[in-house]
């Protein structure tokens, strides 16, 4: 009977301890590049990820520092009306909720001004003073624009109950670096995945280095629905739960670098708990695990799930923590799917 040739009956590639060194230090040296890249794209638009970032606490914060009064008035008809909804010849008071610069001169928070909605010289729709406005060292004059944005969600500024604090000089450049280095990450993350997925390729054999493409696809639609859901989902409530304990008996300093880790650490760890399913897809594929052995261990992965929820969420009160381990029963149910669909005994490339 004629044998099997061992290039055939072991995984493709064969490497010493130097070699997978040597190996490892391209591949780093690879992703560092790119990250590189990324984040100095990332900078240029660090304001613009901030902004995105911070307004599920902004949200909070203004929910959380202000009564609820109802609209309520004589009629009972009343209601607000959206500054988009504002109609040309429309009057009211206008008031500062920070420090305004205009012109040569500052307009103190809290100072009003009668205003009017009308269109300026450019046929663009605004907000315009219909009297004079006195300050310190000017005077100005009637049918001044004012910052009201007709043409942006009202959420996208922040007034001065939703804005955060930095207490050093060199900390909103340092903000913007991290902000800019955790987007470089997120973006870099399908060359990321293939780096890893080529390092440890050659332990694999030949057939199996197929599935690198439908892993990098899977990995990183999964990474972001699990940072999507953190961001959309989990932490909303847990902000709101936080900063809603004093029932607005405290005044609220939160610093922007804190808040900032918060919601990254958590964007980043749902994006990684969300590769179970694309990581099952790989390893059932291989061989290497089946649905049986992952359905005989739920009791474990059940402990891992609730201390790795633990963990993750930002509060320590067990609603919050049953948020943050649901999805990933959720995902560890729907592994084993994937592992029973797809799952196959491990064959070398002479079997195949």
């Amino acid at each position: 009977m004629k044998a099997v040739s061992d290039e055939s009956t072991r995984p493709a590639g064969q490497m010493s301890f130097l070699d997978h060194l040597d190996e490892l230090r391209r591949r780093l040296v690879r992703s560092a590049i790119v990250v590189v890249l990324a984040f100095m794209f990332c900078w240029f638009v660090s304001d613009k990820i901030y902004n995105f970032l911070s307004i599920p606490i902004r949200r909070a914060l203004s929910e959380a520092s202000r009564r609820d009064l109802p609209v309520k008035g004589k009629t009972g008809e009343e209601r607000l009306v959206p500054v988009t909804e504002i109609k040309i010849g429309e009057r009211g008071r206008y008031v500062f909720d920070r420090a305004t610069n205009i012109g040569q001169t500052v307009v103190p928070s809290g100072a009003g001004v009668m205003a009017e909605v009308d269109r300026d010289h450019d046929g663009s729709l605004g907000l315009f003073t219909t009297e004079p406005l006195i300050t310190n060292n000017a005077i100005i004059p009637p049918g001044v624009r004012l910052p009201v944005p007709f043409d942006e969600m009202a959420i996208s500024q922040p007034n001065s109950d939703e804005r955060m604090t930095v207490t050093t000089a060199p900390e909103q450049f340092t903000l913007y670096v991290t902000v800019s280095m955790y987007a470089a990450i997120a973006l870099s993350v399908p060359f990321l995945l293939w780096q890893i997925w080529m390092f440890i390729s050659p332990a694999l054999y030949k057939h199996e280095r197929s599935y690198v493409t439908p892993f990098i696809i899977l990995s990183s639609t999964f990474f972001v629905a699990g940072a999507a859901f953190a961001y959309y989902i989990l932490f909303p409530p847990a902000a709101r739960y936080l900063l809603g304990l004093g029932e607005g008996e405290f005044q609220l300093l939160l610093k922007a670098s804190d808040y900032l880790d918060l919601i990254t650490i958590i964007m980043l760890a749902m994006g990684i708990i969300f590769q179970m399913p694309a990581i099952s897809y790989v390893l059932s594929r291989i061989g290497i695990i089946s649905a049986g052995f992952l359905v005989k261990s739920w009791k474990v992965s059940l402990v891992v799930i609730l201390v790795v929820a633990a963990v993750v969420s930002p509060t320590g009160d067990i609603p919050n923590m049953l948020l943050f381990a649901a999805p990933m029963v959720v995902l560890y149910v729907v592994s084993i799917f994937v592992a029973w669909v797809f799952g196959r005994k491990r064959v070398t490339d002479a079997e195949v």
